[in-house]
């Protein structure tokens, strides 16, 4: 009945039909265009009064072209490496150093047909070499950590601190097998770097070195521990006498004496370029190492590395394979360190080694590599009682040797 009604309504009107129609399509239309024009519509649409007044505005004048934009002030420092390297880089020093080479000429040019052509040449000739590495101050009245190879024969050492001062230095010592060098400058009230104990580094801490690289003086490079304990025969430097940190920070010729620090700000090694061609991979001493080294320099000028004189072989299963087949010996089933030379009239000789001795523990800690051996030898120092457990045809024995200042050369 509505319906009908609704529908009769509107048939009877139908002009009001239209003009509603007319209205709903103009909506939809208006919609359509607001929906188009956004917000700018809208606005348009506002009543006048709740616009702002629009002021006149004045022409602007025409920029400065020579006008510097404001600066922003920025923090005093961005990360813990900025203030590491602001408190630590003040103890880190150049050092050049230039020693006088002779070289002798060849003796063919000595040759009296050569002579007749050239004129007498002299039989040596001597040139000077000269070589950038870096340091770090340890002590308020200049005393210096280095590598040994910076500074190792020099004639003359100059140190250049922070501040800009070169000051002359005084090499107290080296230690060629654990590259280790200290230096004296007369000076005092210098800048100091903390030492940490390296024997608590684990891989994965952060690693940031500071140095000279190739002359560039105040490099900052930094990374992570990426191991420790590194032997000296796994990196190629068999005549070393020091386990490495190894590190990705980058460390190239020029960083070599320079400290590796942690987050903290401490020393936990000093930095050694002594891999040629290695790419992403650093080595650094350990500054335990470092400062035992150090010590014996400062007390007596040199280092009595303590040895008892035997040649060593890993018992590896490749080895055991290759000894067997060499010597004919079964040691495939023996774990431990075959002893496979014997020095004459060394420490070793007069305990009783003799080739052959499968060296199974020493003062009662197993050993299986060579490290662990030379690392344990150099513990127990020079003079002292040292007890080897060794296999000898099945049985083990008990001897006791007393390591000697290793023989220089």
């Amino acid at each position: 009945m509505r319906d009908h009604v609704k529908s009769t309504a509107s048939s009877h009107h139908p002009a009001r039909w239209v003009s509603r129609t007319g209205q709903s399509l103009l909506l939809m239309l208006a919609g359509a265009g607001l929906a188009t024009a956004g917000t700018g519509a809208l606005q348009a649409m506002q009543p006048s009064f709740l616009e702002e007044p629009q002021v006149q505005s004045q022409p602007e004048e025409a920029a400065d072209p020579l006008a510097i934009a404001p600066r922003v002030n920025a923090p005093s420092t961005s990360s813990f490496v900025a203030d590491i390297v602001k408190d630590a880089g003040q103890a880190v020093v150049r050092i050049d150093a230039s020693r006088t080479v002779t070289s002798r000429a060849p003796a063919a040019f000595q040759n009296p047909f050569f002579q007749e052509f050239f004129g007498d040449l002299p039989e040596s000739q001597e040139r000077v070499e000269q070589g950038i590495g870096s340091g770090f101050i340890v002590s308020a009245d200049g005393t210096i950590f280095t590598n040994a190879h910076v500074v190792d024969g020099a004639d003359t050492v100059q140190v250049t601190l922070k501040d800009g001062r070169v000051v002359d230095g005084t090499v107290v010592g080296t230690d060629p097998l654990t590259d280790v060098a200290v230096i004296d400058i007369d000076a005092d009230n210098l800048p100091t770097v903390p030492l940490s104990d390296s024997n608590q580094l684990q891989p994965g801490e952060w690693a940031i070195a500071i140095g000279n690289p190739l002359g560039l003086d105040n490099t900052v490079t930094v990374g992570i521990v990426s191991a420790t304990g590194r032997t000296s025969g796994q990196i190629g430097v068999a005549d070393k006498r020091v386990d490495f940190i190894q590190t990705d920070a980058a460390i190239n010729p020029g960083n070599s004496g320079g400290p590796l620090l942690n987050e903290r700000g401490e020393v936990i090694g000093m930095n050694t370029a002594i891999i040629q061609n290695a790419q992403g991979i650093g080595f650094a001493i350990p500054i335990n190492d470092v400062g035992r080294i150090a010590q014996q320099l400062v007390t007596n000028g040199e280092v009595a590395h303590p040895y008892v004189g035997i040649r060593m072989v890993a018992l590896t299963e490749q080895n055991k394979e290759a000894i067997a087949d060499q010597t004919g010996l079964d040691v495939a089933d023996e774990e431990g360190i075959l002893v496979a030379d014997v020095v004459s009239n060394s420490p070793a000789a007069r305990a009783g080694l003799k080739a052959g001795d499968i060296l199974v523990s020493i003062g009662g800690q197993p050993v299986t590599e060579a490290a662990e051996v030379q690392n344990l030898v150099e513990a127990a120092g020079v003079g002292q009682d040292l007890s080897l457990q060794v296999r000898r045809n099945g049985r083990v024995e008990t001897l006791t040797v007393q390591p000697e200042a290793l023989p220089n050369g």
